[in-house]
């Protein structure tokens, strides 16, 4: 936990923000907090019409964070924990869906023998990925390539 700053008051900062930012661009949203661990919140706006605040393939959804992560160490400067933001369920739902693909690839590498390396993915997809295949018996992950171009590789078990 953060020196001098509970978790659950950068929550309370993270929140303000997020709510001044939404009525300023004229959302309508109800925000959530939802405390995840010890060191990790979310920071959860619900509404309709938001897509635009998680953009392709949750771009905008990612900088929203990174913007509210700042706000949040301007002011606890010694330390933040983990702040994190969703829009509208995205990040469930895309979880969701790269647990289905990871798992239909796990199936194809099965059957086939052959690895299959997916497209470079953010590192909490790729969190979501390695978690989803370690349940399934016969098949590995690996992340290989660096920044930008680091991507999970699915391989039959050895």
């Amino acid at each position: 936990m953060a020196e001098g700053m509970t978790l659950e008051e950068q929550a309370e900062v993270a929140k303000t923000f997020l709510a001044g930012l939404l009525d300023e661009y004229g959302f309508e949203a109800s925000l959530e907090t939802r405390f995840i661990d010890a060191e990790t919140v979310e920071i959860a706006a619900n509404g309709e019409g938001l897509g635009l605040l998680v953009g392709p393939k949750g771009s905008t959804l990612a900088a929203l964070q990174d913007v509210t992560r700042t706000v949040v160490q301007r002011r606890c400067p010694s330390r933040t924990d983990r702040i994190l933001v969703d829009v509208a369920g995205y990040r469930e739902r895309r979880a969701a869906a790269l647990r289905k693909f990871a798992e239909q690839i796990a199936g194809e590498v099965i059957e086939s023998g052959t690895e299959r390396a997916l497209e470079p993915m953010s590192p909490a997809d790729r969190k979501v990925v390695h978690d989803a295949i370690n349940e399934i018996d016969g098949v590995v992950t690996r992340s290989e390539g660096e920044d930008l171009t680091r991507h999970v590789v699915i391989a039959a078990a050895g």
